[in-house]
């Protein structure tokens, strides 16, 4: 079983996927790690280099290769990967892979993510709290009727990992 975990950065994909596939004695896979590793450079490195519409085609390569796996695994997705080419249909078509919505309110990603914006290359340009919050605004608008696709939505805020984790175990038996 491959369960696929979706959502807009900083809603938790990597964190949770990490401590679930502990629970459940699971291979994890983080996609930017993934892609990071076979690139042999940082996600900001391959925008700045490569541009994202290089990045988007490994990035969708690598997915194809982690679908095709047979082992029991967690998978993280990137924010975009649902949102670009057939990345979704591969995941919802996949057998034996159930998909995971992390919904996390505009709000809490500003919390989460305002310190975070050096490290993470489609932040990087936004100087104020006013800005970030205009681009999740519109970004989340954007990226929302992909991620709700997912076999499941699990609304994140307010709650801790474990308990997210605990809704994910629940929708898995």
């Amino acid at each position: 079983m491959i369960i696929v975990l979706m959502g807009y950065m900083g809603s938790g994909k990597s964190t949770v996927g990490h401590l679930l596939s502990d629970i459940l004695d699971f291979n994890f896979i983080d996609l930017d790690l993934v892609i990071e590793e076979k690139e042999q450079k940082s996600i900001n490195e391959i925008f700045e280099l490569k541009g994202e519409l290089y990045f988007r085609k490994k990035e969708i390569e690598y997915l194809q290769e982690i679908l095709q796996n047979k082992s029991d695994t967690v998978l993280a997705l990137g924010g975009g990967t649902p949102c670009y080419g057939k990345n979704l249909e591969a995941i919802l078509t996949s057998p034996n892979t159930i998909s995971f919505y992390l919904k996390t309110s505009i709000a809490e990603l500003l919390k989460r993510l305002r310190n975070e914006k050096q490290s993470r290359p489609l932040l990087n340009h936004l100087k104020s709290d006013e800005e970030l919050l205009e681009y999740l605004g519109k970004h989340l608008f954007e990226r929302s009727p992909f991620y709700s696709k997912a076999n499941h939505v699990i609304s994140t805020d307010a709650k801790s990992y474990q308990e997210i984790i605990e809704e994910i175990v629940i929708k898995l038996v």
